[in-house]
């Protein structure tokens, strides 16, 4: 059998694949008609500001922040040395001691390729 056989029989083969995998394909499911989601406020009343109160002493500078009366952060600032927070993360009163106020999350940043 020559070359051009040989391409022409694996042409027919594909062809005749091909239209069989067509026809087991699935109908489109039905389209539905869904309503937008509603709007955003202008101006974002949801989100509500917190109320800040600094109080200064002789070794350290505390920021206390609350929402609705809540105190959930603390931002202390000593006279020497790094500042640190207190945050509330559960919402039960106990405060925690955190160096930075970053979660910790990296995004992997490994180069596999270039081109």
């Amino acid at each position: 059998m020559n070359l051009l056989a040989r391409y022409l029989l694996m042409a027919g083969a594909l062809t005749v694949a091909a239209s069989a995998l067509a026809a087991d394909a699935p109908p489109e499911p039905p389209k539905v008609n869904v309503p937008p989601p509603p709007p955003i406020p202008a101006d974002d009343e949801s989100v509500p500001e917190p109320d800040i109160s600094i109080s200064q002493r002789e070794d350290a500078t505390a920021t206390e922040y609350r929402i609705n009366g809540r105190l959930y952060m603390i931002k202390v600032k000593p006279k020497v040395g790094p500042e640190y927070y207190l945050v509330d993360d559960r919402g039960d009163g106990n405060m925690i001691r955190r160096d930075a106020i970053d979660s910790g999350f990296r995004v992997p940043r490994w180069v596999i390729k270039r081109f």
